[in-house]
């Protein structure tokens, strides 16, 4: 059962995110808040698989929250999921480095929405088209980051090759087919590189994979 969190401050948006996951047998909403400081303790209270937050709320906004679900041992296994209008795109970064695993555009038809939920629940990066392609146009214009770069000498070639995959969008299986290897040896070198990167998740090395200049936007 995929038990999720819901974090809005438009109880109608929440409201209809809820009837879309309750009729689902393998999802469950376990709570909802209204702003990013009472998700953040219901976070902590029910620890649930995927908490969606909302960019912008009042008291806390989801970026902090993130933030803070991110730094917390406790909350390890909740994947943070944020919720963006097409005028917020400029965010994202700063909440894909706060922790998140994810972003979805809060005018997403129901069926990508119920797969979106079921994709950040087997630990794959969710980002919604539209919003990677600006993220990575943010790159065109920018050198690599120097010293996020130096961090490349950790990785073997074929952690690094793997890193490079995910941040093209691959899953495990798709990456192990690109590298001829096994799916269970893709996982173990994306989860050697997020390991030696300190990255929470796949999200994290799509970031890091363009911060450092593995991955050249320009090509993308």
């Amino acid at each position: 059962m995929i038990r999720v969190l819901l974090v809005d401050d438009q109880p109608l948006l929440r409201s209809g995110f809820r009837a879309l996951l309750d009729v689902e047998d393998d999802i469950e909403v376990v709570a909802e808040a209204g702003d990013g400081e009472q998700g953040l303790a219901l976070a902590k209270e029910h620890l649930p698989d995927i908490a969606f937050l909302d960019i912008r709320m009042p008291v806390m906004d989801g970026i902090e929250a993130t933030r803070r679900i991110a730094a917390d041992p406790a909350l390890a296994g909740v994947r943070v999921v944020i919720l963006t209008n097409y005028g917020l795109d400029e965010y994202v970064l700063e909440a894909l480095r706060a922790g998140a695993a994810g972003f979805l555009v809060k005018d997403i038809v129901p069926e990508d929405f119920l797969h979106a939920v079921r994709v950040a629940a087997r630990g794959d990066a969710l980002l919604a088209p539209s919003i990677t392609r600006k993220l990575i146009s943010r790159y065109v214009a920018q050198p690599p980051d120097t010293a996020v770069g130096t961090e490349l000498a950790e990785l073997t070639n074929r952690e690094r090759e793997a890193v490079v995959l995910v941040a093209q969008g691959l899953s495990n299986d798709q990456i192990a087919a690109c590298m001829v290897i096994s799916p269970l040896t893709a996982k173990t070198h994306v989860n050697r590189a997020m390991t030696k990167l300190h990255a929470r998740d796949r999200a994290q090395l799509v970031v890091f994979a363009y911060e450092s200049g593995l991955v050249n936007a320009r090509k993308s």
